[in-house]
């Protein structure tokens, strides 16, 4: 296939203004993280993979920014052609094209995959040389991509009431409740997580992730979804208009953000907020009203909500700028505050997956003492190191990434995997984000650590787990380092602290076990999990050293993960995860009246003892791990035949340290 850079300095030449420099973000038209096959330009020009990078096309160079995830992933997919700039090393993308990129240069992008608060940081660093960016009208990217994959249909579904434990009528009312809080008339909903929560639907446009393309918009008395109505079945179109949503066409959200700044966007369901509720909705959380009691003329003005993160440049250069209120979604806290029917859900789709995840495991160290002559999961003599079997006979990443699928797919209520399983041997581990393709990956080494990171999507819930196993003899550094990455995963999810403690402040506890040997990991710590969504919440709270962990708090009946990890280059890569549910804690004291919090593990699979080295872990650690351990038995117990049995026993019996 030709390079697609060609054909992009081509059109840039001709275009008028002919452009200095193309933008090719990773996002979607609504700022997603994973999207659409379709939709993956900037890995169609640059080929790179990874889910996160933004590239950049000059008449001379192209530029490939990602982070620390996928440094040596991007060094190896990358081009001649192409050189890398590493986030948090190289310059930000919009001061590197301020600096290098001539006065008045036209610097090109798809306003629809520009978020607004992208555009305001790149027009901020533009100002020093009058540099201007150019709103597309077309894609060029679509115009080079001659075999881009084409839309699909597929359909919308209603999430069951039973898992979703709020009704939509009950999130619209809370919601309106917020918007007349913040004098606000209406709000503009472009993440397709907060749609699909929001409306109570779920769907299949975005491998690995349930959610629909569509917008929402939110309004005092009206509420729109705008979507592709061939994927709207009647009984769908009825629901939604049991719940006073209109359904409207995909193509026209951009004319009735027009309307709605205008004031003319008018639906068919309107509804009308009794005094009380206007009263009630405009007090403070402290129960007192606010200074301006008439919720009427604080809402005249039409002032629309955006979320500057996901709220793309095309729809807001269709409103008017001083009547836009800039602040994060309202719904971003609201999902991440799981209800209790959704606290259910994940801690019961978190046991199956667990039973699946051991029963993986059993299969794979059978396989592994039986093809390659390992001494298996439990034993660190030396093995055999002979095949059992000719080599027609073998373990691929991608062979036991599918086993693994496999097991899951005979669970409860499973509905596919939540993100592309990461299954790494050896130095593929020490690629953090690392996708394993059949016709390239790497054969199973009984020498070698072994990696994975997966999930499902099940009904109830999503999950996300990371194991680190050997099933030969593992070196005393690889011990050492698994050890460390233990400590801290322990460190964190065994943590009690005041109410109002964001995950900023939190990460540190993972990493010091790291830093104590002078190592540590270039991606953050924890990040929310969806119900049936998104395995990537990513917003509002998270566990990291990046900054915006500081925005949120986290907070009681919030999802986490608790995912430490150490990465060397060449060699191997050692990761554990958990998901963690936030609750309120029982203490002794409570000082300053704060309230504390505390972690509950809803994620169930063993460590493997084997890797450990004992005497780097404190009492309270082993009795931590013993606790869990025992605690794995008596959870996954009912879902394990005989031979299972035998291997759960064996793998969670107690660490007895002699004394």
């Amino acid at each position: 296939m030709a390079d697609p850079l060609d054909a992009l300095r081509a059109l840039m030449a001709s275009h008028s203004p002919p452009l200095d420099a193309l933008v090719v973000p990773s996002e979607d038209n609504h700022q997603s993280e994973y999207v659409s096959t379709r939709d993956k330009r900037r890995a169609f020009v640059s080929g790179f993979t990874g889910s996160a990078g933004l590239a950049l096309i000059t008449m001379n160079e192209a530029l490939l920014w990602t982070d620390g995830r996928y440094f040596l992933q991007a060094t190896q997919q990358l081009s001649e052609r192409w050189k890398l700039m590493r986030i948090g090393e190289d310059p930000p993308v919009e001061n590197w094209m301020a600096d290098n990129l001539p006065r008045n240069a036209a610097i090109g992008s798809d306003p629809w995959c520009v978020s607004v608060e992208t555009y305001q940081r790149w027009e901020q660093a533009f100002l020093k040389k009058k540099q201007k960016l150019i709103q597309l009208s077309t894609n060029m990217v679509d115009i080079v991509w001659k075999d881009r994959p084409p839309a699909e249909i597929l359909p919308v579904n209603i999430h069951p009431p039973e898992f979703a434990g709020c009704t939509v009528a009950e999130k619209l009312k809370d919601l309106r409740a917020k918007l007349i809080r913040e004098k606000a008339y209406g709000l503009i909903i472009s993440s397709l997580d907060e749609v699909a929560w929001l409306y109570n639907i779920r769907g299949n446009d975005v491998a690995y992730c349930p959610v629909i393309h569509a917008y929402a918009v939110v309004t005092l008395d009206s509420a729109f979804f705008y979507v592709d109505k061939r994927k709207v079945s009647s009984e769908v179109l009825h629901y939604m208009l049991e719940n006073g949503i209109d359904v409207r066409d995909y193509d026209i959200v951009a004319s009735d953000v027009s309307l709605l700044a205008s004031g003319q966007l008018m639906g068919s369901s309107r509804i009308m907020l009794s005094g009380t509720e206007r009263h009630e909705a405009s007090k403070n959380s402290n129960g007192v009203l606010g200074d301006d009691r008439n919720a009427e003329e604080e809402t005249k003005h039409k002032i629309i909500w955006i979320d500057p993160f996901s709220c793309n440049l095309a729809l807001f250069s269709k409103l008017i700028p001083d009547q836009v209120f800039m602040q994060q979604s309202p719904l971003a806290l609201a999902k991440a505050i799981k209800n209790p029917a959704e606290l259910d859900g994940l801690r019961k789709a978190h046991i199956r997956d667990g039973a699946a995840v051991v029963q993986f495991l059993v299969w794979l160290d059978k396989q592994m003492q039986e093809i390659y002559g390992a001494s298996g999961y439990f034993s660190e003599r030396e093995g055999t190191h002979k095949r059992k079997h000719s080599d027609t006979l073998k373990l691929t990443e991608v062979s036991v990434s599918d086993k693994l699928e496999g097991f899951r797919a005979k669970q409860e209520n499973f509905r596919g995997l939540s993100f592309p399983t990461i299954s790494s041997v050896g130095p593929n581990a020490a690629i953090i984000h690392y996708s394993p393709e059949a016709d390239t990956c790497s054969e199973l080494d009984a020498d070698s650590i072994y990696l994975f990171d997966s999930g499902g999507q099940y009904i109830d819930g999503t999950t996300d787990i990371t194991r680190t196993v050997h099933f030969g003899k593992p070196s005393a550094h690889e011990k050492s380092c698994y050890t460390a990455v233990l400590k801290g995963h322990i460190a964190l999810g065994r943590a009690r602290f005041p109410n109002g403690t964001t995950g900023h402040a939190l990460d540190i506890l993972a990493r010091v076990p790291l830093w104590k040997n002078g190592l540590d990991y270039r991606h953050g710590t924890g990040h929310g999990i969806g119900s049936y969504l998104n395995v990537h919440e990513g917003s509002p709270h998270l566990i990291s050293f990046r900054p915006h962990a500081r925005n949120v708090a986290i907070q009681a009946s919030m999802t986490v993960t608790d995912e430490p990890g150490y990465y060397e280059d060449g060699n191997f890569g050692i990761r554990l995860e958990n998901v963690l549910i936030v609750n309120k804690a029982k203490t002794s004291f409570n000082f300053g009246e704060k309230g504390y919090l505390e972690f509950e593990h809803i994620t169930w699979a063993p460590y493997q003892k084997k890797l450990m080295d004992l005497t780097l872990l404190t009492p309270e650690e082993i009795e931590w791990i013993n606790l869990y351990h025992s605690d794995c038995r008596e959870v996954l117990a009912p879902y394990m035949n005989e031979q299972e049995t035998e291997w759960l026993k064996k793998s969670t019996e107690p660490i007895i340290i002699a004394s």
